[in-house]
């Protein structure tokens, strides 16, 4: 008894002081749940399903039904509507001669020009006398080659070649003698054959509205360095209704630019 007594108070004495040794019992399973509960997953079927809806399928778009593309321009060929001529591109043949009908508003009544032309000719006059109360006349139209030749040489006798190749087109090269070009005033008579037609009520409508009809003013002011010719508003060529209106959608001034053909300012490369 005394023995244990006396073993206790060492003990004790040692616990007060700190130098008790860090002797602990191992903790049993359900005391350390008891100590750090754990929370238990609520219990399922299985796993659980994604939470998301099933998705409606994406329908295919339907392509845009479009129209067939037009076919592309024959600018090579002297009896189409849209062949190109100019200083760089002379007719092919150089003697081409159309198939050519009585202008029905000339002038003069001797005019000549391709029959799609023709048509074209009153249908723009017609719109434009409703418009404005003023048609068109036209006073100059096709040219046959040597036509041409003839009206060039007077044009460089009298002023030299260089102020000819402003103002006329060397033969070969003249939108004249394809047939679908023609020079036009009002049938009031202001500014005929004068830049100052561009002005009066007929030359301004033509800017405006020959597209509508199938023709351009081919030379438009100012881009003589594309044309190789001066302003000239009473100058129209016809190149066909569609081709015009794609021109004027497109927003081209100029019939080279329009067909991507590049300038053509003089008789070089």
């Amino acid at each position: 008894m005394i023995l244990g007594g006396v073993i206790t108070a060492v003990v004790a004495a040692l616990a007060v002081t700190g130098c008790a040794p860090a002797v602990s019992p191992v903790p049993s399973t359900s005391a350390a749940a008891s100590e750090t509960p754990v929370a238990s997953p609520t219990p399922s079927a299985g796993p659980a399903p994604v939470a998301t809806s099933t998705p409606t399928p994406t329908p295919t778009p339907t392509p845009t039904p479009t129209a067939a593309p037009a076919p592309a321009a024959d600018v090579a060929s002297a009896a189409s509507l849209q062949v190109l001529v100019n200083k760089r591109t002379p007719l092919q043949p150089a003697d081409y001669q159309p198939q050519l009908v009585s202008v029905s508003i000339a002038q003069d009544g001797d005019e000549l020009v391709r029959p799609e032309a023709d048509a074209a000719l009153e249908q723009l006059s017609a719109a434009m006398l409703a418009d404005i109360g003023e048609g068109v006349h036209v006073f100059s139209s096709y040219r046959s080659h040597a036509r041409q030749s003839s009206l060039y040489d007077g044009y460089v006798a009298q002023h030299g070649q260089a102020v000819a190749d402003t103002t006329s087109a060397r033969p070969g090269h003249s939108e004249h003698q394809t047939g679908l070009a023609v020079d036009v005033v009002g049938t009031g008579g202001a500014c005929r054959l004068d830049v100052c037609f561009g002005s009066t009520p007929a030359g301004r409508w033509i800017a405006e509205h020959a597209w509508e009809h199938g023709f351009i003013v081919r030379y438009p002011d100012g881009l003589q360095g594309i044309t190789g010719y001066h302003y000239e508003p009473w100058h129209l060529r016809f190149i066909g209704a569609e081709t015009s209106a794609a021109m004027h959608a497109q927003g081209a001034a100029t019939y080279e630019e329009y067909l991507g053909a590049g300038a053509a300012p003089d008789y070089g490369q």
